[in-house]
């Protein structure tokens, strides 16, 4: 019996080497992907054309609001709706937010890397255990299931209409979620580094603050963001919580421009280009600590 000979197949290395095959990765990484920019496009539409729209309308007179194209610029451009606005206490519901929003992030943020250090580096023990789960049962339980209880706690202590009584359930619901995301950064780092400092005698605080805070300051920065847009744009606590025009943040601010029969439109975007500002310099001053703390801890 005769055996026909069999060509042995290419290998992997001598068919990549293959110049046809080269050619065809060229050319299939070359080949322009239709619907990705497409998609792309829709999507920067969706969200650039609201944006116009409320930078446009904040320019134009409320008499000609309803008379012009509502996708049009401004005929006669004004800036009556920021005078009316500023001159609307909008000063007072502006210290009033920034008060709200940094009394609560700073101590939120402050605690929550305490505690995620804690729970990621501490002592194995059933009390952190215990309370990571308290700390991630809090992520389940939205704010409005618990507004009447927070509602009747905050009058028990003497708190309702103040500040305070903002401040105070917005650290309680910050937390939650920036432990998560600071306990995942905090297990990133080597251990060996702190090891490393441990023996060299370092102290716990020392290893939390020198090298797990400067390690970790993308995530910081991220939650702080989050948070104060979360707090700033916060309409329920301010709604339920206090009653006085004096204790009103900016999300509230917006009722002062609504009257019985018609709102004012115009003047109420254009106090809601000046609410945006702040977060929007927020923004830009830490995006790229803030992109850095999207990506990297999920990089695993």
């Amino acid at each position: 019996m005769t055996t026909v000979p069999t060509r042995a197949p290419q290998s992997t290395a001598a068919a990549k080497s293959d110049p046809r095959h080269r050619r065809n990765v060229r050319r299939s990484k070359e080949r322009p992907n239709y619907l990705a920019g497409l998609t792309s496009v829709l999507w920067l539409v969706i969200v650039v054309v609201p944006i116009y729209w409320i930078v446009i309308t904040s320019f134009k007179s409320q008499s000609n609001y309803y008379q012009e194209n509502p996708f049009a610029p401004p005929a006669e451009p004004t800036l009556a709706n920021y005078r009316l606005v500023i001159e609307s206490d909008f000063v007072q519901y502006f210290i009033n937010s920034v008060i709200a929003t940094i009394g609560a992030v700073v101590p939120a943020v402050a605690v929550s890397f305490m505690a995620a250090y804690a729970i990621v580096r501490g002592r194995r023990s059933r009390l952190l255990r215990w309370t990571n789960s308290l700390f991630l049962m809090g992520l389940a339980i939205p704010l409005q299931a618990t507004i009447i209880p927070i509602y009747l706690i905050i009058i028990q202590l003497g708190l309702y209409d103040s500040l305070m009584a903002l401040i105070l359930p917005s650290i309680a619901f910050a937390i939650p979620l920036s432990v998560l995301v600071l306990s995942n950064f905090i297990r990133d780092v080597p251990k060996e580094l702190f090891d490393s400092m441990r023996i060299d005698g370092a102290t716990e605080r020392g290893m939390l603050w020198r090298l797990a805070f400067p390690l970790t300051r993308p995530a910081v920065v991220t939650v702080t963001i989050y948070n104060s847009l979360q707090i700033w744009n916060g309409f329920l606590l301010p709604l339920v919580l206090t009653q006085s025009p004096g204790k009103r943040t900016l999300p509230l601010a917006l009722w002062s421009f609504q009257g019985q029969y018609s709102i004012n439109v115009p003047a109420v975007l254009a106090s809601v280009v000046l609410t945006t500002l702040p977060i929007l310099i927020l923004y830009v001053v830490g995006r790229r600590q803030l992109l850095s703390g999207l990506t990297v801890g999920f990089g695993k």
